[in-house]
């Protein structure tokens, strides 16, 4: 989230984040979206225990402040139908590895990482897809390679990708601001 808030305050993407919202009250996403002035709020379980009402929460929050596209960085749960009905095709998605391999449900952060290694595969990747009603099973918008290194644990291996992952979503963002990438709908 950080790395897209500071490529729009710089200039390096033309395009404006409009909310955050997190289904954890102590986040740091929350804490940084105030530092620098962007509405945040906590929606999750314990604020809507009904799935559906914090399905309808959420879109509510979504059209309220005018968004067009959804990043769901580091957000960990499941988006509702209403969500991604209304944002078909607009709700992106980005993974640590190259998908279709190395992904669904169970598949984040470290768990990719040891999956790679543990597969003996010299490369790996970063994935921007779709969000569907599947994990990681959208239509995949870009792809990059990141290096397999002889001596790699997974510690050095998240930290190589984590940073690749930080540049390319602001590359593919801004392709997609100036219309070169086009969003399936």
């Amino acid at each position: 989230m950080q790395a897209v808030v500071d490529a729009c305050k710089e200039g390096r993407l033309d395009a404006q984040p409009c909310v955050v919202i997190s289904n954890n009250s102590d986040s740091m996403a929350l804490q940084r979206a105030r530092t620098e002035g962007i509405p945040a709020y906590h929606l999750s379980g314990k604020t809507h225990p009904d799935p559906e009402e914090l399905d309808r929460a959420i879109l509510e929050v979504l059209r309220g402040h005018g968004v067009n596209l959804v990043i769901p960085a580091g957000y960990m749960k499941k988006l509702g139908a209403e969500v991604l009905r209304e944002y078909r095709g607009r709700v992106l998605n980005i993974h640590p590895g190259l998908l279709p391999k190395f992904g669904g449900k169970g598949m984040y952060g470290q768990l990719v990482h040891e999956a790679v290694l543990a597969s003996g595969d010299r490369v790996t990747g970063v994935t921007i897809h779709v969000v569907d009603e599947e994990y990681d099973h959208g239509p995949i918008i870009a792809q990059c390679e990141v290096p397999v290194l002889e001596n790699d644990t997974v510690e050095s291996l998240s930290e190589r990708v984590l940073r690749r992952e930080h540049e390319f979503f602001v590359e593919t963002l801004q392709k997609i601001a100036r219309g070169m990438i086009a969003l399936p709908r």
